[in-house]
């Protein structure tokens, strides 16, 4: 499922933000990569919007920001790395070291479902966490993500 959202340039490791806020500004940047063709202020509206309503932060360093915004064809995945963390207000009250954004037009409720537990399915397991975490670069990050 991750592997039909992600694309190579919508990864990146090694960030360094210090606030939830800078860090879905980074997903919402990453969403409307690599072709642009989405308003990434409108994005980034979106996901702070569904923010407001409960945190996104699943747990075990995980938070999956997403949202449903009708100037994208398609459901699309964005990957963060934040190796110092983030205060994410998260259920288990750890900082987010692991961001997956989705975001997808409103058209496809079922589709953002699926596309939300697929990630967090893969995001579940320790040894892939760890995996990231440890990735030397966003192309290892990528290939951590998509491979099985």
């Amino acid at each position: 499922m991750l592997a039909d959202l992600l694309h190579p340039d919508r990864v990146r490791i090694g960030l360094a933000t210090s606030n939830k806020e800078a860090a879905l500004r980074t997903i919402a940047s990453l969403l409307c990569m690599p072709e642009g063709i989405a308003n990434e202020e409108v994005v980034y509206d979106v996901l702070l919007e569904r923010e407001r309503l409960a945190s996104t932060g699943i747990g075990s360093g995980v938070a999956i920001p997403h949202g449903r915004y009708d100037g994208v064809d398609e459901l699309r995945a964005a990957v963060a790395v934040c190796p110092a963390g983030v205060d994410f207000d998260a259920v288990d009250c750890l900082p987010v070291r692991i961001l997956v954004g989705i975001v997808g037009p409103r058209s496809m409720p079922q589709k953002h479902l699926a596309a939300l537990a697929g990630v967090s399915r893969v995001l579940r397991d320790e040894h892939k966490r760890a995996a990231l975490l440890k990735a030397a670069d966003d192309a290892e990050a990528y290939r951590t993500l998509v491979e099985p």
